[in-house]
């Protein structure tokens, strides 16, 4: 009976626990230098794969070219007409409508003129005066200008001579008189002004037409 409580009583050795691993397996595994990265496997190809080259150019394909080319150019030339052609229709339109106007201004003018002459109040002389000025700063913002004539040398390009006349204060070939304002638009002409010549002092005229008359018989 003692025996068996004896052994009853004594006390039972607990188990060992397993030691905790002082390393871990994954970090601490050895990395073989001989193992390759994916990234090498495009490095390592072989010297004979060669990048497959393009094939040669036909007949057909440099002819295909050509015709692209040409079209291209054909189109750029036809823009740049299109654009030139539209711009020259708008310039013309506006000039036709600007030389349309200009008879209105000769009234505008005459108007004036006569206003001044009856003696009109000087209000509305002034009033008409202010209108006319804006009519003008409007043909001046479209480039229209008027061309002088009165005291300057006749010029072909912007005078029409309706008559010469002698003058002893005018040398020849001076504009004594404007009858008709003319207008530029820009450096074009819109209408030539209607101008009288002097063709130089009387006696000068006399013994031109002298001389003249004696050459020819």
């Amino acid at each position: 009976m003692r025996k068996k409580e004896t052994q009853k009583n004594d006390p039972v050795e607990a188990a060992p626990l397993p030691e905790e691993p002082t390393t871990d397996p994954v970090i601490d595994a050895e990395i073989d230098p001989t193992a390759q990265s994916p990234e090498s496997d495009t490095e390592n190809l072989s010297p004979d794969t060669e990048t497959p080259e393009p094939a040669p150019r036909t007949e057909e394909d440099e002819a295909l070219e050509t015709r692209m080319l040409r079209l291209q150019a054909d189109f750029d030339n036809y823009r740049k007409r299109t654009l030139r052609e539209r711009s020259e229709w708008q310039r013309q339109a506006a000039e036709n409508v600007l030389a349309d106007l200009l008879p209105v201004i000769d009234h505008y003018e005459l108007g004036l003129k006569t206003a001044r002459a009856q003696e009109t109040s000087a209000s509305v002389v002034d009033g008409f005066q202010m209108v006319y000025e804006q009519f003008l700063a409007a043909l001046k913002k479209h480039q229209v200008t008027p061309i002088a004539a009165e005291g300057e040398v006749f010029d072909h390009n912007h005078h029409e001579a309706i008559t010469y006349v002698p003058s002893e204060e005018h040398p020849a070939d001076v504009i004594i008189a404007e009858t008709r304002r003319g207008y530029k638009i820009g450096d074009k002409l819109l209408r030539a002004s209607q101008v009288v010549v002097s063709s130089g002092p009387a006696e000068a005229e006399a013994a031109a037409d002298n001389d003249a008359a004696e050459t020819a018989s």
